[in-house]
């Protein structure tokens, strides 16, 4: 009971704590900067465990499969789960924008500076330099994805070689109950770190920013909330066997916090927290499956994307064809996996997918300015998404405990 209050504390906190940044943001307008430096520390300290908290949880997770088998059966289901969600997303992005047109009559002239367009590496170089040449260095810059590979390989390691791997085991398990206990001290400045972040942003962009582009971030945010509400409820129903107002309400104190950094990578802790404190699921489960998730499960960045994309079309008068649209879906679904979980992130995907379709990247300079509106939606469902597939899978694999018990004790 004294977790359940706590849980609703931090949950009103939160809250409070947006009413008060936007409320703040509005008064006090690009003055209230001056309580950036708040946000930037928060920031800096979830930045600070993001490594050390992936690499630990990630090898106790491997690790604690017990098996081979029980390793390829969940990574299987989880890849499974997070393709499929991930299509859902891009489909309902695709279908929301060709309903509301959100980019017929803007206006494309823009006095701002157009970022260039970059050579982007091919399907091949991108798999391949998931592979760290120097795990050091991979560590040092943060190079999520090579940390995931590195740290399963490890994981798989400790489980290959069994009992003499066992003090190396037992080193990352401690070291992950050390990170858990810094994350949950961090957790406690996070109405503090949301007032710094939310409150400049507010400030500075104010309400006339939006108006131009209100009809683009108004289809992305419903869009959005379709996507979290019919999919994930239809998969933490179905599978999960959970309410779904159970579900929401459980994850919305980490739903609150990736709205407000825009980084699924830096919700991370607050995730694993929800998702084994508030919806039940195992740590073995938890650890394995949220770090993946908050690199290569990216639902919003990708409905993002169909919608941008098709914006784009749309202000510039360009038709696409039925193998255009393809490809968005193609990139929108598969491109997730290579996406940062970092603020501006989809920016970076977007002119990916521009350049592929040889649509004019000044279509970026117009929705950069809109884009850390826009942002917020897409992590929070990034995250929300990430958790439903914990919820999904830790509920299977309970399942398939306690058949094999049953079996065992008619037997």
């Amino acid at each position: 009971m004294a977790e359940k209050v706590r849980n609703i504390s931090l949950l009103s906190q939160i809250l409070i704590a947006f009413v008060i940044a936007i409320l703040a943001g509005i008064i006090f307008g690009p003055s209230i900067e001056i309580v950036q430096p708040l946000g930037d520390l928060f920031l800096r300290l979830i930045q600070f465990i993001i490594v050390p908290l992936i690499v630990s949880s990630l090898i106790t997770g491997v690790a604690s499969t017990g098996s081979m088998e029980t390793l390829g059966r969940i990574g299987g289901k989880t890849f499974l789960y997070y393709v499929s969600t991930t299509f859902v997303a891009v489909s309902i992005g695709l279908l929301a924008a060709f309903l509301f047109s959100p980019g017929t009559g803007v206006d494309i002239s823009t006095s701002r500076e157009v970022p260039e367009a970059t050579e982007t590496d091919g399907v091949v170089s991108v798999l391949l330099n998931i592979i760290p040449t120097n795990p050091m260095e991979s560590l040092s810059s943060a190079n999520i994805l090579q940390i995931i590979f590195f740290s399963i390989f490890i994981g798989i390691g400790i489980t290959m070689v069994g009992q003499k791997a066992e003090p190396v085991q037992r080193f990352f398990e401690g070291f992950a109950e050390i990170m858990y206990k810094i994350t949950w001290i961090i957790m406690k400045l996070i109405p503090i770190g949301i007032f710094g972040l939310l409150a400049p942003i507010i400030g500075e962009y104010g309400l006339s920013v939006l108006m131009p582009l209100i009809k683009l971030i108004s289809v992305v945010a419903i869009a959005c909330i379709i996507h979290a509400l019919v999919t994930y409820s239809i998969a933490v129903k179905t599978f999960a066997k959970m309410n779904p107002l159970q579900f929401f309400k459980g994850i919305a104190p980490a739903s609150l916090v990736a709205f407000s950094t825009q980084s699924s990578s830096g919700t991370l802790p607050v995730t694993i927290k929800c998702s084994e404190d508030n919806l039940g699921v195992s740590k073995k489960i938890s650890s394995f499956i949220l770090p993946l998730g908050a690199t290569i499960n990216m639902d919003g960045t990708s409905l993002y994307l169909s919608i941008a994309t098709l914006f784009t079309a749309q202000a510039y008068g360009v038709e696409l064809t039925f193998t255009q649209i393809m490809i968005v879906v193609l990139i929108g679904t598969l491109g997730s996996i290579g996406a940062a979980g970092v603020p501006g992130a989809g920016l970076v995907m977007l002119t990916l997918v521009l350049t592929t379709l040889n649509l004019p990247l000044e279509a970026i300079a117009l929705i950069a300015g809109v884009d850390r509106f826009m942002d917020m939606f897409r992590t929070a469902v990034n995250i929300t998404g990430d958790a439903s597939g914990t919820a999904v899978i830790n509920a299977t694999e309970q399942k398939r405990d306690q058949q094999i018990e049953s079996d065992s004790a008619a037997g």
